[in-house]
């Protein structure tokens, strides 16, 4: 039997039904106005969290894409269209009185690689003018002459091409694209990279500090390529982050000078932009209390905030080392006459009289010297290490007074003389090489620092004719092929630090620690300037060879690195990447790969770290103080 049903059960499960589709309802729209309010909440929250944070960054300091290194890189992988994006959404949060006016180089056309000029309208400068409309900006300031700045690619207006080898040139500014990128992107304002670790060279001869070393040494080397987006992340860091003031650090006087100073005032001579002739001055004020000695001659170390200096506790007896204070006549000289102020200048002259009339045992000049007593320490001469560049400035000096200054041309002939006559030789096989001398003995050993005096003998050639020319570019010649040699007598095709003559090996390394290459110029200068002195293709074909190498051997997925055994088929890498590969070794392979037009050789010298300084009188970029002020009572 069959239950009898109700007839009001359709009616209840229909008011039931209607009854949950409303609740439902009612459940889904406050769920969704919930979401949205939490949504408004976050979006509001967020907004809040973006102007407190550009608020703070407008006080504090720009940086690229949120301070990271990594996204620095990431950003140059980005396209064109997110780039413009970018730049619109910055221009857009900028405040209006922003301390940075943005200029167009150029006024519609830049400088790129190889003498080309192409329309951009998306390179922003940070130089604060902004730029007439001309070919090129003019940047007019009261302490300088109001040169326009050399244009991006270091070329001159009216540079040829006909002596450009494109290709291997553009291979040289690959090199240093991707020394510079990788640095950027692991190191960026510390000093320098660690390829292999990809991090920060702390052991450094700056140690851990941000001075950005890499930074500022290989900044010009940038310009003279024509890189100009990565010169001006490199301008823009020094501007906002480079200083001295709190950095408590003993500071190698020689190695700031030559790598920060000499960097400094190059930038100054291309551009014009005061900030570098400020932070040059701001260096070298602090490098100065390292000049109160006795005799004038400085300590070779400084403490930058405190002022203490002193000397290495291993240079004989206390001494100050020949190459380290002798090196600094070219930047303080030069900053002398772009500032007005004769302090610097002042104190560097007071070097040079000590060398000029102190006695020189047979005409040379031993490594080391005693700051207190003004006398010399071991009777140890070298034209490598402990005395190198000390020989490169009495000539280079002479060449950056427009050759007025003949006290130090007579200096340096009296000097290569007499190394001439006592540490000039020729092995059995033929190969001329200046061997260091210890207490009157020959050691039959040359640096790989020294291969810079066949580039030196030959300028010294070139630059007047007296009775030693023909000598100096004979022995010039001869040492750049020793060098060479030292090369390609290596499995690697670079050569060790140090190499030895004898009679059963020449120009080959023979101690361990003598084997190793640290990504070193000086082989590559003298390369740079016999060509241009002779144009003789072989200079090229070296240069070409060691180009080869580096990228065979030294080339690692982040950076390059030194060599620990250059006699190895399978070098071990060293993991550094030295800030002097950017400012001296790539510079000086494009140069050699450039037209003559390219900081000509009777308008620059360059200064031991490949830094170019104009050469007065001769050279519209020298931008010299129209007054002089008188020396102050500073230190």
């Amino acid at each position: 039997m069959c239950p009898k049903t109700s007839k009001t059960t359709p009616l209840l499960l229909i008011a039931g039904i209607c009854f949950v589709i409303v609740l439902v309802g009612i459940t889904g729209i406050t769920l969704i106005n919930n979401i949205n309010l939490s949504n408004i909440i976050r979006l509001n929250e967020k907004v809040a969290s973006d102007s407190v944070s550009n608020n703070e960054n407008q006080i504090k300091e720009l940086n690229y894409v949120n301070n990271h290194p990594r996204n620095v890189y990431l950003k140059l992988n980005a396209s064109k269209e997110d780039e413009k994006e970018e730049e619109k959404m910055q221009k857009e949060q900028e405040p209006l009185e922003s301390p940075q006016i943005s200029a167009v180089i150029g006024g519609s056309k830049l400088k790129v690689r190889d003498n080309q000029l192409k329309e951009s309208s998306e390179a922003i400068s940070l130089l604060p003018y902004p730029s007439p409309p001309s070919t090129f900006p003019t940047f007019p300031s009261p302490m300088d002459d109001s040169s326009p700045p050399l244009p991006f690619g270091g070329v001159k207006y009216n540079a040829s091409s006909g002596l450009i080898d494109y290709e291997k040139r553009n291979q040289v500014v690959k090199m240093m694209e991707h020394a510079w990128h990788n640095y950027k992107l692991y190191a960026w304002g510390k000093n320098e990279l660690r390829p292999l670790s990809q991090r920060p060279h702390s052991a450094s001869i700056f140690g851990s500090y941000d001075l950005g070393a890499t930074i500022v040494d290989g900044l010009d080397t940038l310009y003279i390529m024509g890189l100009e987006k990565e010169y001006r992340e490199g301008r823009d860091w020094i501007e906002r982050k480079f200083s001295l003031d709190n950095i408590s650090a003993e500071l190698s006087v020689f190695e700031t000078n030559i790598r920060f100073v000499g960097g400094m005032l190059t930038l100054y001579a291309f551009t014009g932009d005061p900030l570098y002739k400020e932070k040059a001055q701001h260096i070298a004020d602090k490098l100065l209390p390292a000049f109160q000695t006795p005799t004038g001659i400085p300590y070779a170390l400084v403490n930058t905030k405190t002022g203490v200096a002193k000397n290495y506790g291993w240079a004989s007896g206390g001494s100050s080392i020949l190459s380290e204070f002798g090196t600094l006549h070219l930047e303080f000289a030069y900053l002398s006459d772009i500032t007005g102020n004769p302090l610097y200048r002042e104190r560097v002259q007071t070097i040079r009289q000590v060398l000029k009339e102190i006695e020189k045992p047979k005409g040379l000049y031993p490594n080391f010297l005693n700051p207190k007593t003004g006398k010399w320490g071991q009777l140890h001469m070298s034209l490598g290490a402990l005395g190198d560049s000390y020989y490169e400035y009495l000539l280079k000096a002479w060449l950056q007074s427009g050759q007025t200054d003949e006290e130090a041309r007579e200096m340096f002939d009296e000097a290569m003389l007499a190394i001439l006559d006592k540490m000039v030789r020729t092995s059995p096989g033929g190969l001329t090489y200046v061997s260091d001398l210890k207490f009157d003995r020959l050691e039959h050993k040359m640096d790989h620092l020294a291969c810079f005096s066949g580039g030196l003998f030959a300028l010294g050639a070139a630059t007047r004719q007296n009775d030693y020319t023909d000598k100096y570019m004979e022995v010039g010649k001869g040492i750049t092929n020793t060098c060479h040699e030292s090369y390609i007598r290596a499995p690697t095709q670079l050569g060790p630090e140090a190499f030895r003559f004898s009679e059963a090996v020449e120009a080959r390394a023979l101690r361990s620690q003598e084997k190793y290459y640290i990504l070193r110029p000086e082989t590559f200068e003298s390369y740079f300037v016999l060509w241009r002195l002779t144009h003789d293709q072989k200079y090229r074909d070296w240069g070409w060879e060691a180009v080869l190498a580096l990228e065979k051997h030294c080339r690692t997925a982040h950076g390059y690195c030194g060599l620990r055994n250059v006699y190895q088929q399978e070098p071990q890498k060293d993991d550094v990447q030295q800030s002097f590969f950017l400012a001296e070794t790539l510079k000086y392979l494009y140069l050699l790969f450039s037209d003559d037009s390219v900081l000509p050789l009777d308008e620059w010298v360059f200064n031991t770290e490949a830094h170019p300084l104009p050469i007065k009188g001769a050279n519209a970029y020298y931008r010299q103080a129209p007054v002089t002020l008188p020396a102050s009572n500073a230190s």
